[in-house]
């Protein structure tokens, strides 16, 4: 039986036993509706108060049954309150065990700080590609939105180091500083570094002048959402065409052209194969725009007879289908 239900059987019984009390006042005492109304009244709700008459034996024999069964009922009612408060806190409990079981199995994942307006959206588009995700967010007004977003997440201060370690960060590929402060940001990152000092750290920065602090704290890129904001503004005004044909390449709509990057595996049938041989165009419909190569260097617009090798990284632009198409091909092993 649900809630709903409980609550619609205890209205229910209320009635009911009112609704005895009423009419056994008004055939046992031949009472008019009025007092027997508010003998039962106070008879169900144990008040005490004394009786609108002198009462038949049959009538007190019968008021001791109704205020029993009054008894029993605000009983009832108890018990509902108490157990829906009970099982609300064991689901609460076994729902946190379970998050934080799946969190520990989690490896290679990302763990963002802060989910606000630059951590929810950064939250959004990560978990599109994996669900690989821990958020650590302060602010206790906001699990709620954690919860129906469906993300895991731990709250607490992101700069605590026993949260940061539930958080599975030795174990973890990247991690975003996303706080809404810099000092929050810098202190985060010193943090994070001198806990795992492989990870990758991307921080938020509000002033260009903090920029290098977190730089020089640990992270190994910083970015400023105001900039970001101001160039793609500039952009649109001076560069509209531009401006919109990068919002198109840049969203996450299905039926878009998007543009996206996908690595090359040692075993991959690709490897050390010449673009003009690759088929990629052909097969997929898909542009190469460049590749990264495993040294870091960038070939832009590369020549047909480049060679793709183990460890390259293909920036490729086309239908979302199509990017799915050939990321199969490109590493069947993972899909």
């Amino acid at each position: 039986m649900n809630r709903l239900q409980q609550i619609i059987r205890a209205f229910i019984l209320s009635w009911i036993l009112f609704f005895i009390g009423v009419t056994g006042y008004m055939v046992i005492e031949k009472w008019n509706f009025l007092d027997a109304v508010y003998m039962t009244a106070i008879t169900v709700t144990t008040a005490g108060f004394m009786e609108v008459h002198e009462m038949s034996s049959a009538g007190r024999i019968f008021t001791s049954i109704i205020l029993i069964a009054g008894v029993g009922y605000f009983f009832y009612i108890a018990g509902l309150i108490i157990q829906s408060i009970v099982e609300g806190e064991i689901q609460s409990i076994l729902g946190r065990k379970r998050l934080d079981k799946k969190i520990s199995k989690l490896k290679n994942h990302y763990i963002v700080c802060g989910y606000g307006r630059i951590g929810k959206v950064l939250s959004q588009l990560i978990k599109e590609e994996t669900g690989d995700i821990v958020v650590i967010e302060k602010d206790e007004n906001l699990v709620d939105t954690l919860e129906k977003d469906n993300i895991h997440y731990l709250h607490g201060d992101a700069s605590d180091e026993d949260l940061l370690a539930k958080a599975g960060i030795k174990k973890a590929s990247s991690l975003i500083a996303a706080l809404g402060t810099d000092t929050a940001n810098v202190f985060l990152v010193l943090t994070a570094r001198q806990l795992n000092p492989d990870i990758y750290i991307m921080a938020r920065a509000s002033n260009p002048d903090v920029k290098n602090k977190l730089l020089i704290a640990g992270a190994n890129f910083v970015e400023s959402p105001y900039d970001i904001g101001a160039i793609s503004m500039g952009l649109k005004l001076l560069r509209p065409s531009v401006s919109n044909f990068l919002a198109v390449a840049l969203s996450r709509k299905k039926e878009a052209i998007q543009i996206d990057e996908i690595f090359v595996p040692k075993s991959s049938q690709y490897t050390n194969v010449a673009l003009k041989d690759s088929g990629i165009r052909q097969d997929f419909n898909l542009i190469i725009i460049s590749i990264k190569k495993a040294s870091g260097e960038m070939l832009f617009n590369p020549h047909f007879e480049t060679l793709i090798e183990p460890g390259d990284t293909v920036i490729v632009m086309g239908k979302t289908l199509d990017l799915k198409k050939f990321t199969k091909a490109i590493n069947p092993e993972k899909n």
